[in-house]
């Protein structure tokens, strides 16, 4: 069986391709994340995932490695992660009672051949009160993750309805990833627990 790498420290990506039963080790990769401008953000999220993958196969050329990159996207305005409380607070407050997107590029690199796609998946926030935004910045939650709040956490209170791939909000597609490594013969191990 061929090594199968994910290029990424995220837990969350972790714990799911840990769900879906794949035998896999984690190469984090120490990328340059600036990227054009003029690109969008699906572009952005294929971009970056595509850095990842590759600085971790370098290194390992007999592997499949997964890189994967999630933006959140309000007003045509890419949402990274909040550096400070002051940014994660103005960033859910703009997100308050209103849709925005989430996007994931994924790409799957083995021997120089590099497969790349994302996903997007819009979601809705309840109207959110100062009290609500107080009450999960004091969580911790949105320091690590773009657009400043976590669905798979505390964060799961702020979002009224989604529209496509919960796991694309999570951080990886699963199922179109699934599917995209049965093309490089990377398969669950269903036999395990």
């Amino acid at each position: 069986m061929k090594p199968f790498i994910l290029a990424s420290g995220s837990p969350r990506r972790k714990e799911l391709l840990k769900q879906a039963r794949y035998t896999f080790s984690i190469q984090t990769s120490d990328v340059d994340e600036t990227v054009n401008p003029q690109l969008t953000p699906s572009e952005v999220v294929c971009e970056l995932a595509r850095k990842k993958a590759e600085a971790v196969a370098q290194n390992h050329p007999d592997a499949v490695v997964l890189g994967s990159d999630t933006v959140v996207v309000c007003n045509d305005q890419i949402l990274g992660k909040p550096s400070d409380a002051a940014e994660a607070k103005a960033m859910l407050t703009s997100l308050s009672d209103r849709d925005h997107s989430v996007l994931t590029g994924v790409a799957i690199c083995e021997k120089g051949e590099v497969t790349t796609f994302f996903e997007e998946t819009v979601v809705h926030f309840y109207p959110l009160s100062e009290e609500d935004i107080d009450q999960y910045l004091e969580t911790g939650e949105p320091f690590d993750k773009a657009g400043g709040y976590g669905i798979q956490g505390f964060g799961a209170y702020l979002v009224h309805s989604i529209s496509g791939d919960y796991n694309t909000v999570v951080g990886l597609p699963l199922a179109k990833t699934m599917r995209e490594l049965k093309r490089f013969n990377i398969h669950p191990n269903i036999d395990s627990p």
